[in-house]
């Protein structure tokens, strides 16, 4: 399983908008909108503080955290540990310190993290594969899985869905 880039607002400047601006805009006023999300996710064990959450930001940098992580064989644990920094904590995904701060948690080393972050490599990378996605017709959203590069499946999906679209994709 591979984790690939795809940014739900490209537009989003590098060091994010206000998230109450950013919800104002997309959705208008619509108090409780992750009301539903909030508790499904409290049935399976998933604390969801969308509350917390005071800057939509732009994602290259985590991108480009879990293409560094993917070479060291910690991909699925820095995108765990994102996940639940953004949701449950309301972390800043903008900010390098707490990006470094998260793959520690995900047993990165803070040193190379921030060498990483401080630099360029992979920006152009992620940004293609992104593109790609966008371009190809078929990811619109998030989650999007593809299955053996033959079979994608959009949104949260029932596990047989899931399961279906795997065979389907060996056949």
């Amino acid at each position: 399983m591979r984790w690939l880039p795809f940014q739900l607002n490209p537009q989003i400047p590098a060091e994010g908008v206000p998230r109450a601006d950013y919800l104002e805009r997309k959705f208008g006023n619509r108090k409780g909108a992750y009301e539903r999300v909030t508790a499904i996710g409290a049935k399976v064990g998933i604390p969801f503080a969308f509350d917390l959450i005071l800057v939509q930001p732009n994602t290259v940098n985590a991108h480009r955290l879990l293409t560094h992580a993917d070479r060291v064989g910690r991909q699925d644990e820095m995108a765990e540990a994102l996940f639940r920094a953004y949701f449950t904590q309301g972390a800043n995904l903008t900010d390098v310190a707490r990006l470094t701060a998260i793959a520690v948690e995900a047993e990165l080393d803070a040193g190379e993290v921030a060498a990483y972050l401080g630099g360029d490599e992979d920006r152009a990378a992620v940004l293609d594969a992104d593109g790609n996605a966008r371009n190809s017709g078929m990811v619109e959203g998030v989650p999007f899985f593809i299955f053996n590069r033959k079979v994608g499946v959009p949104g949260a999906q029932d596990a047989m869905v899931l399961l279906d679209a795997l065979e389907q994709s060996l056949a």
